[in-house]
């Protein structure tokens, strides 16, 4: 029994580091601003399986979930975000 094994696929780097430049832009985020984004197995109830977190650590941190692999996500959906919070 492999207790540290996790049943979430890995992100592929290069998808993250695409939508990492896809935030900066929709967000017109200072290259200073760290992003960090995070696929994680969300266990909320009516969730889906996979979750990809945004967090922009800005003073306070803005955190984002988008309920989709990073494989799955792509610019519009980042657009999308962006344009739904104003």
């Amino acid at each position: 029994m492999d207790l540290f094994k996790t049943s979430t696929p890995k992100a592929d780097p290069e998808q993250i580091e695409r939508l990492k430049a896809w935030v900066y832009e929709a967000f017109a985020i200072p290259a200073d601003i760290p992003v960090s984004i995070s696929q994680l197995a969300c266990h909320e109830p009516c969730c889906p399986p996979i979750e990809t977190v945004i967090a922009i650590m800005t003073q306070p941190p803005q955190q984002y979930k988008l309920h989709q692999a990073v494989h799955e996500i792509g610019k519009q959906d980042i657009d999308a975000l962006c344009k739904s919070l104003g």
